[in-house]
């Protein structure tokens, strides 16, 4: 058995639908507090599962996270559980404080007293598995090198603050403790099921309906993005092989400015769904910048290439195709997850940057 937080969100589901799609015949429980960002209709398709759970609840819960552990008795926890978008943290930084860092405070203690009982030989080989981000390590200039393990944390944002606060007690646990953990800090993620508040999905969605496609500042802030795909695949190779005590960055090798992204989202739609007249790239809109707003994010992945064998399946060309192609076929999906809750959000947020 082994125990996902978030696995109702988009890189935590995706990695469920992984997990029993591949060669896993090991049984697996799904802890998420289904925030407004988790969908279990992401997981419909395996939700009867005799070898698959869920527990709505909040990892931040000890009593409850301690019955879960006692309970289930896992091998192995993947924690992906974490607010994580940008904008809505610079509005509401505590939900991320509890979340990212108190909530992984909880899991680590309770994760650590379990494995303080266990018998050999499963302490020894039970692993914690941390998903964090490369925005902890904060920005980068045009020609600086890219991030890699060693690059000293700066972040910028109180989401990225708050997901480096998690990663600090992750090591501290492991060189305190000896609490077996392994950590991957991955790039932008893009793919099936995300969330869209993101700007792939934001973009794709808004250029269907008509509306205008908004780009922060002047549209040339680079991220290096990753198929999530991709994501999921290092993911399970850090679980099985990573080095107890190890980061291991996680990216898809490919730079791209938000203009470039956007432009290309257009061409393909431009390709697969054209507008009556003209191109969707006429939709564009530049919004103000957002605070705190870093202009660079690169990923060295030499480490868990040379390490553990990793390597992306996914071109940005054919992960994005394969992504907007998904949402064209997933009408009922992206409905149901805009709750009334999420497009009052993206409403006010944006008429707010468009200085309305």
């Amino acid at each position: 058995m082994i125990l996902v937080t978030g696995g109702a969100g988009f890189i935590g589901g995706n990695f469920v639908l992984q997990w029993f799609a591949g060669e896993h015949n090991e049984p697996l429980v799904n802890v998420d507090k289904l925030t407004y960002a988790g969908n279990l209709d992401t997981l419909s398709s395996i939700s009867e599962r005799d070898d698959y759970f869920f527990e709505k609840v909040d990892i931040a819960d000890e009593a409850e996270i301690k019955r879960i552990i006692a309970q289930y008795q896992p091998r192995a926890i993947v924690h992906f559980a974490a607010e994580s978008h940008v904008d809505r943290s610079i509005t509401d930084p505590g939900a991320f404080v509890r979340t990212n860092v108190v909530g992984t405070f909880n899991l680590l203690e309770q994760a650590r007293h379990y494995w303080n009982d266990l018998p050999e030989p499963q302490k020894s080989e039970f692993r914690f598995l941390h998903v964090s981000t490369d925005e902890v390590y904060g920005t980068l200039e045009t020609n600086d090198p890219a991030f890699c393990e060693t690059t000293p944390y700066q972040p910028n944002s109180p989401y990225s603050a708050s997901k480096a606060g998690s990663d600090m007690l992750v090591r501290a646990y492991y060189h305190t403790y000896g609490f077996p953990v392994v950590t991957t800090n991955c790039s932008n993620n893009y793919g099936p099921y995300q969330f869209p508040e993101k700007l792939i999905p934001v973009v794709i969605l808004n250029a269907l309906a008509g509306k205008p496609l908004p780009i922060y500042g002047n549209g040339q802030n680079i991220r290096d993005w990753l198929y999530v795909g991709d994501h999921c695949a290092a993911i399970r190779l850090a679980l099985a092989n990573g080095r107890l005590g190890e980061t291991y960055v996680v990216g898809g090798i490919n730079e791209k400015t938000n203009m470039e992204v956007v432009h290309s989202i257009c061409t393909i739609l431009d390709e697969v769904r054209p507008r009556d007249a003209g191109s969707y790239a006429e939709q564009i809109t530049f919004v103000k910048d957002r605070p705190g707003h870093d202009a660079r994010y690169a990923i060295n992945p030499e480490k868990i290439q040379t390490e553990l064998g990793f390597k992306p399946a996914h071109t940005f060309e054919t992960g994005l195709r394969e992504t907007v192609l998904w949402y064209l076929n997933n009408n009922e999906w992206i409905t149901r997850v805009q709750t009334g809750e999420y497009t009052q959000w993206v409403d006010q947020h944006y008429a707010q940057a468009r200085g309305v």
